[in-house]
Formats: structure tokens, C-alpha cells, sequence
């Protein structure tokens, strides 16, 4: 058997990493050209895994982007594949050097690019006044109203009456499994409270109500007033939401056909708005990676970084979350904060991590799922090397709490958990318009009313579910350049923003996913 170039079997990302990235399968016995020699891969190592290219001694760490992503456990010869057998976490000092390394901000763009969006109007913010979809939303304060909200979607649903306004892209139920047995006017429930205003009052959505049990710590009139909620729809004065309580209105059946008559009166004018052309500056884009592999970092990421970067050139927002998949590798961000408040910001919402999983006597290097390291991942410093690349090459704008309003345009992080659906909810509270989730095990995220387009990080995958993944980022595997995806998914992002269906509103997904973040007790 030949010996075969490493670069055709494997990515090694950075000169001083001593390990590469397999971009296919490689079977055992395989001879790669490592530095000029040949070299026996002696197991096999499958795709998004890694082997060393070098000699690894006990205790050295392991360098992957050029950066620590662990420790070896033992001897590693080179070749040999290095996963969570040989690799232990261990701990390693990181120099935040606040804003030591702040990005340029990007030149003008060659173009100012537009999209087909719905403008809600002077009433409504500027970072809660352009949408992408056009949706009515039923908005349930606690889980007892969860059942009752759906029903209200349902009926509208079957009665055929959408079909009469085809401006409206549908009624989506808000549930949940909260809303009592908190502390009253706590944490978690002004949390909740901030959630679930911010999917009122996202651009989005045109128009909501709010149906709550009666009796729930969650009442809605507390969310209504501390988060000082209107009804804001074309034609529709300012004036307080309507609000719905089974035990006032006399049961689930009258507060069903309250509901429905309550919508079919918004429908008409909720289709009075039109798409009209939008700068690309009123972008906000949410960023999500889930069912991760070891190629994520590798392909997707990086590309969906790209884009980032075209959309805060165009003067948009980029958004990155999930606070325990940035943990390892803060110090790369706080390098690009516009100042040292704002790294602070992001430093101090890692040692409340630190704190948070320490009081359960977890670790934060459990976040690895078990289809993560099937996948090649192996520490949380890996993981989130990788999934940092989201956020392109751009100053790091702010620093913001879960399901906060995002007004600032730039990148900018907003501390959510690493869970998929309980990140993207955070995100989508905090304004944005549009989602792209990368994924190398196969997520089929959806989360309405914001489309979610998927991003594959390797073929195989791509071609397996071609019914849920959007775009192919595995071209990268194969010598297509980062950049080119990239700005594939940046095309891909104005053409969802002016109405193109992603694959996961094609199979009516999203509605299910909406999970607000519980950070303490169930009382």
C-alpha cells in the first residue's frame, strides 16, 4: 500500500499542533507521511477524530487550533489515535489580556446588501422592530395554560381560516414547563418574565396573547407590568395584551373559544404587513451549535464565523451563547473585547459557571455529550475552541444575561446554557431574527417563530439527512475554502430573512423547542 500524504487523509490545523483532525476514515494499518517520513496509523480513526503526529509525552499537553485542549494521560506515539482513552482535562492558567488584541472594525462593505423583511413600525424598538417572519404568537404564563394555548393554535389551525391571509405566517403556541413553584418575584421568575416578553415583543411576531391558570406564581399580570408590555400591531392602538385565565374565564373551553375569537380579530390586520426591502444591517443573527463532532471546529463553525463577519460588516448583530462551550477558551474572547469592562463581563459569567456546576458537584467538562465524543471530541477545551469559531474575527461588542434585549450591533455573547433548545430560546428572547445551527451528529433544531437554518459539518452526514440539513459545510473536508461557505451561509441567511423556508420550517418544527432556562430550585 502507497504511503499517503497526511494532508489528503487529515487537517492539521496549526504548525504547532501535535495532532490532526481525520477528514475521512482512516483504517487501521494505513502509512501517512507525517514530516517527511512514513508513519503506521496502527487503529483506525474515524472521521472528526484524532491521531498524533507527533511523539506525546505523559502530562504534555495536547494542541489543537494551537491551543491547550488537554493533557495526555500517557504515552502517545505518533499515529496513535488520541481520544478520551489517553487525554485527561487538567488545569491550565489563561491570560485574559483584556482588549489587547482588538479587532479592526471591517471596511465598508462592496455592497450594502437589503432583504424582504417586515418593518413593525416606529412604535416598536429598533432592536424588536424588523422581522423576518410575520407570526401571531399564544403565549402561555405557566404549564397549567400549556395544554389550553395549544388548543387555541390547534383550532385555528384546522379551521382553514390561514389560507386566508397569506401574509401571516401562523399562529405558534409559546409553552412551557414553568411558571410556578418560585420564589415570587425571584431570579427565576423575572427570568422567565424577561423570556417570555421577549418572544412578545419580538420582531417576529406581530401580535400575541397571554393565557395563564389563575392561581400560578408566574401571573401575568406581573409580566405584563414589569416588563411593561403593549399590544403593538399595525392598526391596533397602544394598549395592554389581552390576557386570558382559565379560572376567570370559567374553564379550558371558554378560554379556547376566547382565544380563537381573540386571533381570528387579529388575523386581518396582522396581514396587512407587507415584505418590504430591508438593509442587512437589521440582521440579528443567532448562534447555536449542537450534536457537535470533532470536524465542527474544522468546517462549520469557521465558515458560520465568515458570516458572522459579513453580517457585522453589513452594521448587523451576531450573537454567540451557550457560556459552557466558551469555557476553556474565554481567553480568546476577552482578547477581542472593545474594553475591559466588557471582558470582565464575560470572565465574570465564567466563574459563576465555575460556581454554579461546583454547588451540584458537576464539572463543566461533563458538557461533551456521549454522541460528542462518538464524534471526536474529547474535552470541553476542544469543544469550545471549536464552537467559538461561530463568532468570526470581530470586536467583541458586550456581554449580555440570559433572554436579555440585544441592542448593541457587533458580535456580542449572551450567557445561555450549553443545551440547544434552552440556549437558542435565550437567544431568540434577546431579538434575534434568523438562527444557524451547525451540527456534525445531526440536529434537527427548530425554534419559531425565527427560522433555524442547519449547517452539516461533514458530507456523509449532509447526504443522510437531506431533508433537515440546509447547507453542506463538509466541502471544506474536500478543499473548498472556508470563506466560500462562508458566504454561502451569509446568501443563505438574506434569502431565509426575505422568506425562503429553512428544511426545519418545511417539517414544521419549532414549536416544541421553546425552553426557557430554571437556574434554581423547584419549589
Amino acid at each position: 500500500m502507497p504511503v499517503i500524504p497526511l494532508k489528503t487523509l487529515a487537517v492539521h490545523l496549526r504548525p504547532q499542533d501535535n495532532i490532526a483532525v481525520a477528514a475521512k476514515p482512516i483504517p487501521a494499518g494505513t502509512e501517512v507521511q507525517i514530516d517527511g517520513r512514513p508513519v503506521v496509523v496502527p487503529g483506525q480513526v474515524k472521521l472528526g477524530h484524532k491521531f498524533a503526529v507527533q511523539p506525546i509525552k505523559e502530562g504534555d499537553p495536547i494542541l489543537k487550533y494551537g491551543q491547550i485542549i488537554g493533557f495526555a494521560a500517557k504515552n502517545i506515539a505518533t499515529g496513535e489515535h488520541v481520544h478520551v482513552h489517553n487525554v485527561k482535562l487538567g488545569t491550565f492558567q489563561r491570560d485574559y489580556a483584556y482588549s489587547t488584541e482588538i479587532p479592526e472594525p471591517p471596511g465598508p462593505p462592496s455592497q450594502n446588501r437589503t432583504f424582504m423583511g417586515f418593518d413593525r413600525g416606529p412604535e416598536r424598538a429598533a432592536h424588536q422592530r424588523y422581522g423576518t417572519r410575520n407570526f401571531i404568537a399564544i403565549i402561555s404564563t405557566v404549564n397549567c395554560s400549556a395544554a389550553t394555548s395549544k388548543y387555541v393554535a390547534e383550532r385555528i389551525k384546522s379551521s382553514g381560516i390561514l389560507k386566508n391571509y397569506p401574509n401571516v405566517d401562523g399562529v405558534v403556541p409559546i409553552v412551557h414547563k414553568h411558571g410556578c413553584a418560585m420564589a415570587y418575584d425571584g431570579s427565576d421568575h423575572k427570568q422567565l418574565d424577561r423570556t417570555l416578553a421577549g418572544f412578545a415583543r419580538h420582531p417576529n411576531v406581530a401580535a400575541y396573547i397571554l393565557i395563564g391558570l389563575g392561581c400560578e406564581t408566574g401571573q401575568a399580570m406581573h409580566l405584563v407590568n414589569g416588563e411593561h408590555l403593549e399590544l403593538v400591531t399595525l392598526g391596533i392602538p397602544r394598549q395592554q395584551p389581552l390576557v386570558l385565565n382559565i379560572q376567570e374565564t370559567g374553564g379550558i373551553a371558554k378560554t379556547v373559544d376566547a382565544g380563537v375569537k381573540a386571533v381570528t380579530a387579529m388575523l386581518p390586520v396582522v396581514n396587512e404587513f407587507r415584505r418590504v426591502e430591508l438593509p442587512a444591517k437589521h440582521i440579528m443573527l443567532g448562534t447555536n451549535c449542537g450534536g457537535s463532532d470533532g470536524n465542527s471546529g474544522v468546517t462549520a463553525n469557521p465558515a458560520l464565523g465568515v458570516a458572522s463577519d459579513l453580517i457585522v460588516q453589513q452594521g448587523g448583530t451576531s450573537i454567540l451563547g451557550e457560556t459552557p462551550e466558551i469555557y476553556g477558551a474565554e481567553h480568546l474572547l476577552t482578547r477581542r473585547a472593545i474594553n475591559q469592562p466588557v471582558g470582565e463581563k464575560l470572565v465574570e459569567r465564567i466563574k459563576w459557571w465555575e460556581w454554579y456546576t461546583g454547588i451540584f458537584g458537576v464539572e463543566i467538562n461533563n458538557n461533551p455529550s456521549v454522541g460528542n465524543k462518538e464524534g471526536g471530541l474529547t474535552t470541553i477545551y476542544e469543544k469550545s475552541l471549536g464552537a467559538i469559531a461561530k463568532s468570526g474575527t470581530t470586536a467583541m461588542v458586550d456581554v449580555v444575561h440570559y433572554a436579555e434585549p440585544v441592542t448593541a450591533k457587533g458580535f456580542v455573547v449572551m450567557d445561555t446554557p450549553g443545551y440547544d433548545p434552552v440556549s437558542m430560546t435565550g437567544i431568540v428572547a434577546g431579538g434575534a431574527n434568523v438562527l444557524v445551527f451547525t451540527t456534525g451528529r445531526g440536529s434537527v433544531f427548530g425554534c419559531k417563530p425565527s427560522p433555524s437554518i442547519k449547517v452539516a459539518t461533514n458530507s456523509p452526514l449532509y447526504n443522510h439527512m437531506l431533508g433537515d440539513m440546509d447547507i453542506d459545510a463538509g466541502k471544506v473536508l474536500d478543499g473548498v475554502p472556508v470563506e466560500e461557505v462562508g458566504r454561502e451561509i451569509f446568501e443563505k441567511i438574506l434569502s431565509v430573512a426575505s422568506g425562503e423556508k429553512t428544511k426545519s420550517e418545511l417539517n414544521d418544527v419549532g414549536e416544541e423547542e421553546f425552553a426557557p432556562w430554571s437556574i434554581g430550585p423547584t419549589l
